[in-house]
């Protein structure tokens, strides 16, 4: 719509309910004004949608040539154009919504599309999954795509279920990323990719400690549970991974189905500038993801906003069911692997020592 010339915008936007009455729409959103256009957009729903398929996607021109070092092919947007983003350049993803609205749908499509471009020996996975049944899928691909702390291998499912081998992991996970950090500071590189540039050139030798490095990548689903049964021994590691480990290729995506702001706290916004908005109730949880309304308009069922950086871009997340995920970890699994997970360094837990003081002091 172009307005005539005298009507205020506002106008429009408080007749957004009057409007969505005409057109007898589920729920309508307005885009006002049109960024570099002028004009005055009305998003309405189909009356009957169609479903994104996974496979459209990744056969497209777009995804088998694309370039992007940690590709993630999300879905199509309102104009029917695939939509991608590079993790990597992100460089780590926040991702909410209400429950049942399309989050473990949209993580099991990130993982995909990372699986389908990306060479075991350039990427490993760690997954931390605290409602046990998400990730279980991936079981079959352990030994070639998922990353897990050394000792744990016999005791432990890599795939990370329990609260404390959360912590350490993230532990871990800092202890490699500063390891990573002396590499890059002795080789004088800026970031991963210089680095295995000039490793693969052979200008590093592995006498000296040089090792190539895969990128890492840690999704996390249902942030949320974590933070109420640890709370700041949690959020410390991955606000320290959140601000230095873009550099040294390792990348955080967390998932979580209440955005309320003592579980997506400030410190956790600052460092997560891509956000990925399902369906929410209200006003106020689209307001704690996205710092705006508009998710609470979205239709359900993996229609989602996608903002990394400027404004938020409407996407209809690709749709892959869990046979297919089974089949695709299946197919990987029968090729060549390495013999374990990759390994992380081992970090000693602390005791429970430490925190008798503070629970005698609470029930005083």
């Amino acid at each position: 719509i172009t307005p005539a010339p005298g009507v205020r915008i506002s106008k429009i936007r408080n007749l957004e309910d009057d409007i969505a009455l005409s057109l007898a729409a589920l729920g309508i959103r307005i885009i006002a004004p049109i960024p570099g256009k002028g004009t005055i957009g009305i998003e309405v729903p189909n009356a009957k949608p169609q479903m994104v398929s996974m496979e459209s996607i990744i056969n497209s021109k777009k995804f088998q040539e694309s370039d992007m070092e940690l590709p993630m092919a999300l879905g199509k947007t309102i104009t029917n154009e695939i939509y991608m983003a590079d993790l990597a350049k992100m460089p780590h993803l926040l991702v909410a919504g209400a429950t049942g609205q399309g989050k473990s749908v949209g993580l099991n499509a990130i993982i995909t599309s990372l699986l389908y471009k990306k060479h075991p020996a350039e990427l490993k996975i760690v997954m931390v999954d605290p409602k046990k049944v998400e990730f279980s899928v991936y079981k079959p691909i352990v030994n070639h795509f998922l990353a897990q702390v050394e000792g744990n291998e016999e005791t432990e499912e890599p795939i990370i279920t329990d609260v404390t081998k959360v912590i350490q992991t993230l532990k871990s996970l800092c202890v490699e990323m500063d390891t990573r950090y002396d590499l890059l500071k002795k080789a004088g590189a800026r970031n991963v990719k210089e680095y295995n540039e000039k490793f693969k050139a052979r200008r590093l030798s592995p006498q000296h400690g040089h090792k190539f490095m895969p990128y890492i990548v840690v999704i996390i689903d249902e942030f949320g549970d974590l933070i109420m049964t640890a709370g700041k021994e949690i959020e410390l590691p991955i606000a320290r991974i959140a601000q230095l480990a873009r550099a040294v290729g390792i990348h955080m995506i967390i998932a979580t189905q209440r955005p309320t702001t003592n579980i997506i706290t400030g410190t956790i916004k600052a460092n997560f500038p891509a956000r990925m908005a399902f369906r929410v109730g209200a006003m106020v949880d689209s307001r704690t993801i996205l710092d705006r309304p508009g998710a609470n308009q979205l239709v359900g069922k993996g229609d989602m906003l996608f903002q990394s950086g400027t404004e938020p871009t409407r996407v209809q997340c690709a749709f892959v069911d869990t046979p297919e995920v089974e089949k695709i970890a299946h197919f990987i699994a029968c090729q060549q692997s390495y013999m374990a997970p990759f390994p992380l360094p081992y970090v000693e837990m602390e005791g429970d020592t430490g925190d008798a003081p503070d629970v005698y002091i609470n029930h005083l």
